[in-house]
């Protein structure tokens, strides 16, 4: 019979093998994955799974762009919307519309190409906005494979199953880490990276719903990595409290960094294993502001912009390390960009996006990336979303106006105007403040209460 210590030793080096193996095991189960049937007709072009799609950055490789007709372009089905700001993801002829009505938060999977509803999932959410704004979802589903992903403003994280509408996992983020309601609930959108769930959490300390919000801490909850298949947690780390800004993955160097503009600033970190690289302070002194359009990567440069005071700055990553490039709050002109909740886009050295905190003093301007000097500024198109098809800009305004704009860095050069309705009443009513959605031709925008799908190639 082995003794106490030789056993022990023994014991060590088996959970050292299972460490080892299991990865290999599971690895082998996710490359056997079955994916749900492809209900789609359309063959060309590219689903629309996650926040700003693919990549984050609103891009879209379809081509085919041509001006619209006099009436816009053809309008192929409509639905009602309850309560909320979250877009459909698109995934394999599927739409998953999410939104909450009276308590009852509601994931609808339809047919994406005539909105046909397949199933329902709903769950109560007890959810109430402090400023008197929407009760619904802000975050979008995100499509992973076989399952969907869905957190609520209230902070109910659920794992659907796509074909079935069945719940696999769900957790209570706000219980099990201790997150004292933000002013507009949860809003930053997960990201998938491997087998990892990634979710902007920003908990705290047992004891602090006791404390004014302005001397809220942190405990080690700012981001926090799930398993994606069994909801279990692999790890967490900072002591950032959450935003509005969703995280995004980029290689910088030929190394994966995880991106995340939390509350009081930009944090880098390997999105495999939690580990910190750096942090950037970035907010404003104001206690009632944000941080909510997410950043903005191009090679080893990171742009990140906010609207309540300190406005962009543009960043340089080496090694791990960020340095400041340039930034509004210390350069002693009037700011570049100053983006609400907004993230904007990059296209061959500059940068496009809606600048202003509020609908009347909104402008879309064009910043050229190195220097953050304004090319141009256009008023009246509110605090419009931007989406980058084929040398143009899909521009959702917050009144419900669609505009086509050609990308040219010298001058604004609007091509097309669309405004949906139907007996004189616009479909689209404010406020429209979701970005837009493309997938296999089919473009899908949202305004209050109706969600429309467009289709934007037509001849």
């Amino acid at each position: 019979m082995l003794g106490y210590k030789p056993f022990k030793f023994l014991m060590f080096f088996v959970v050292l093998f299972l460490l080892q193996v299991l990865p290999l095991i599971n690895g082998a189960e996710i490359a056997n994955e079955v994916l749900p049937e492809d209900i789609g007709t359309r063959k060309t072009g590219a689903d629309w799974e996650s926040f700003l799609g693919k990549n984050g950055d609103s891009f879209s490789p379809e081509k085919g762009i041509t001006p619209w007709p006099a009436g816009g372009p053809k309008l192929l089905w409509g639905a009602r919307m309850a309560d909320g700001y979250a877009m459909p993801a698109i995934s394999r002829g599927r739409a998953f519309l999410f939104d909450q009505s009276k308590g009852i938060a509601r994931l609808r999977c339809c047919n994406s190409e005539t909105g046909k509803e397949l199933w329902v999932f709903t769950y109560e959410s007890n959810y109430q906005d402090l400023y008197g704004y929407s009760n619904g979802p802000r975050c979008y589903p995100i499509v992973d494979g076989a399952r969907v992903y869905i957190i609520g403003p209230e902070g109910l994280l659920h794992c659907i199953d796509v074909s079935t509408g069945k719940v696999i996992w769900k957790t209570n983020t706000v219980e099990e880490f201790g997150v004292i309601q933000n002013f507009f609930g949860v809003g930053s959108t997960p990201v998938v990276h491997g087998r990892l769930l990634l979710v902007p959490v920003g908990g705290s300390p047992k004891g602090s719903d006791k404390v004014d919000f302005s001397e809220l801490k942190g405990n080690g909850t700012g981001l926090v990595a799930y398993d994606k298949y069994s909801g279990k947690v692999v790890y967490k780390f900072s002591d950032e409290l959450a935003s509005y800004s969703s995280p995004v993955l980029a290689t910088i160097d030929g190394r994966k960094y995880g991106l995340h503009l939390a509350r009081g600033g930009l944090i880098g970190f390997e999105p495999g294993t939690g580990k910190q690289d750096f942090y950037f302070p970035w907010r404003s002194r104001v206690l009632e502001s944000v941080n909510a359009a997410s950043p903005l990567v191009v090679g080893n440069k990171i742009f990140i912009s906010e609207t309540y005071g300190p406005g962009s700055a543009l960043l340089e990553v080496e090694k791990g390390v960020v340095k400041v490039l340039w930034d509004d709050e210390t350069r002693g002109r009037d700011k570049s960009m100053q983006c609400h909740w907004n993230t904007p886009i990059h296209v061959d050295g500059y940068i496009y996006g809606s600048s202003g905190r509020h609908k009347s003093n909104a402008e879309l301007r064009c910043v050229e990336m190195k220097t953050g000097k304004v090319k141009w500024s256009v008023p009246d198109l509110t605090r419009c979303s931007l989406l980058q098809v084929d040398g143009h800009f899909i521009c959702q305004a917050e009144d419900g106006l669609l505009y086509l704009i050609k990308i040219n860095p010298e001058k604004f050069e609007k091509v097309s105007v669309a405004a949906f309705s139907s007996n004189g009443v616009p479909l689209l009513q404010e406020p429209c403040w979701c970005a837009p959605v493309l997938a296999k031709g089919l473009l899908y925008v949202r305004g209050r209460n109706t969600l429309l799908c467009i289709d934007l190639f037509q001849k």
